[in-house]
């Protein structure tokens, strides 16, 4: 049951009607992100493999990244966009939680988001070839394990919303769970570079999160979603040479 809520928020999957939404399922959730993850990733590698017989290698990984929106929803992109409207404005921290619900997407976010998939579209043309399923599964995989570090590591930034019920469910339990998850995955897929790109996506994630307790009262679900897309742009291109280094 928590894994289906787990799959539920974290993408457009096909899931039970009735699931709940309140108390410790939310919580327990959170320990399944990481396999989620895992899940996309392996979607994502089929969908490489498959593609990659008919297509060239720019086309396969321009709708590499439309699929990962299609099966999320744009759900990470769509908080990354409002979190660049939010954070680069120069207003008060409450005005700046005020963008984050605006619908509108501003300057910042749309030159952010175009950047992010620019670069994330020439990450994955840099991919080697035999380890291209492994990076996919464990990056993915790794990303959502950053979203759990963060909301149980650091205070949530309004009084209600979907955030905060999350938040007040996390715990260690949960992040231990993810912890092992997501640091299982990397080993056995990618080794001691796996094991780097867990403690990579931890600094980054620590980095990100004090930065928004800088400008915002706390942490959003739009920080979440946009520390998933950064995590996952990170890996992207750190992996090809941690694997070089520790392959």
């Amino acid at each position: 049951m928590s894994f289906l809520v787990a799959v539920q928020f974290l993408s457009h999957l096909p899931t039970p009607a009735g699931l709940p939404v309140d108390g410790p399922a939310l919580g327990r959730a959170l320990g399944w992100f990481p396999v989620v993850g895992l899940v996309l990733g392996g979607l994502l590698a089929g969908a490489d493999l498959i593609l990659s017989v008919v297509l060239p290698r720019p086309l396969v990984d321009a709708f590499l990244l439309v699929l990962l929106a299609l099966l999320t929803g744009g759900l990470h992109l769509d908080g990354f966009m409002d979190t660049c409207d939010g954070l680069f404005s120069l207003r008060s921290p409450e005005d700046r939680l005020a963008i984050f619900r605006d619908s509108r997407v501003g300057s910042f976010g749309v030159v952010g988001a175009g950047m992010l998939l620019l670069t994330q579209w020439a990450a994955l043309g840099a991919l080697p070839t035999p380890a291209r399923p492994a990076i996919l599964l464990v990056t993915l995989a790794v990303a959502r394990w950053a979203m759990v570090y963060a909301i149980v590591a650091f205070p949530y930034g309004r009084v209600e919303g979907l955030g905060r019920r999350f938040k007040e469910q996390a715990g260690g339990r949960a992040l231990l769970a993810a912890t092992l998850v997501a640091g299982g995955a990397a080993v056995l897929l990618l080794g001691l570079a796996g094991l780097a790109a867990l403690g990579l996506a931890a600094a980054t994630t620590w980095l990100f999160a004090r930065y928004c307790l800088g400008r915002l009262p706390g942490l959003t679900g739009d920080t979440y979603g946009a520390l998933d897309e950064l995590v996952e742009t990170l890996l992207l291109v750190a992996l090809p040479v941690l694997l070089r280094w520790w392959g």
